[in-house]
């Protein structure tokens, strides 16, 4: 198949693009990069032109308020240009648990991108994924004063990039699910535990206090950023990927 990757030169869409050539398909990359603006619509409709399969793994440039406008131009703008290109399978990647976080702008964000893609004239894929193991450092610095780092007991499932890439590529390659998978990796941590756990393993003297109002993770209540029963589950631990 000929697959679109729309943000495929990220952490995610490189390692997308680089499975979907390895099984046999021809993967292209997509972004500004490469001259492919998904909010003017530049180069759009000629980077979707003949492709079977289109994956949207672009991402808003900000998580504030801002975020649901980039989602609904950039989803209109692809959608458009797939519909009249024949695409025939569309794929995102999503979040765990991101429509049971109503507080955080970036996750109502995220659900209107869900929404726009379920409401739209090309058969689908959604692929959620908990956090990513390679933003523990981002995480860290959010809340991060001198040599200490407040954050919160939110249960946190973190998943390897690379594993979020094979199962993205998988679905791509797939038949359309008009629906939902959902991604997680095999251990669950609060995420002050993680906090210094990823510390000790890369000789960062700061401290890690426990504070349950502190970052973006403290509106997450109970386990909704953690795999639900029907959850893929990677292979990848993150004492392993520490390592």
């Amino acid at each position: 198949m000929k697959v679109a990757v729309i943000g495929g030169t990220g952490l995610i869409g490189s390692r997308v693009v680089k499975n979907l050539n390895a099984a046999g398909h021809q993967a292209v990359p997509h972004s500004l990069s490469t001259g492919v603006d998904i909010i003017t619509g530049r180069g759009l409709e000629a980077a979707v032109a003949g492709a079977d399969v289109v994956v949207n793994l672009t991402n808003s440039p900000t998580f504030d308020d801002a975020s649901p406008a980039f989602f609904r131009t950039s989803m209109d703008n692809l959608l458009a240009a797939s519909r009249k290109g024949g695409v025939g399978h569309f794929v995102i990647l999503s979040i765990v648990g991101v429509d049971q976080v109503p507080d955080l702008d970036y996750y109502r964000a995220k659900v209107l991108q869900e929404e726009i893609l379920k409401a739209g004239p090309i058969p689908y894929s959604i692929v959620r994924a908990t956090q990513f193991m390679e933003f523990m450092d981002a995480t860290l610095s959010m809340t991060a004063d001198g040599d200490t780092i407040r954050l919160p007991r939110t249960p946190i499932q973190p998943i390897a990039a690379s594993d979020v890439a094979g199962a993205v590529a998988e679905v791509a390659a797939g038949s359309p699910l008009n629906g939902v998978v959902n991604i997680a990796g095999p251990d669950v941590y609060p995420l002050d535990e993680l906090g210094r756990l990823t510390l000790t393993a890369k000789g960062d003297g700061r401290r890690v206090v426990t504070d349950d109002t502190a970052g973006m993770f403290a509106t997450a209540h109970g386990d909704v950023l953690t795999a639900p029963t029907d959850a893929r589950i990677a292979p990848t631990h993150y004492t392993d990927w520490l390592s």
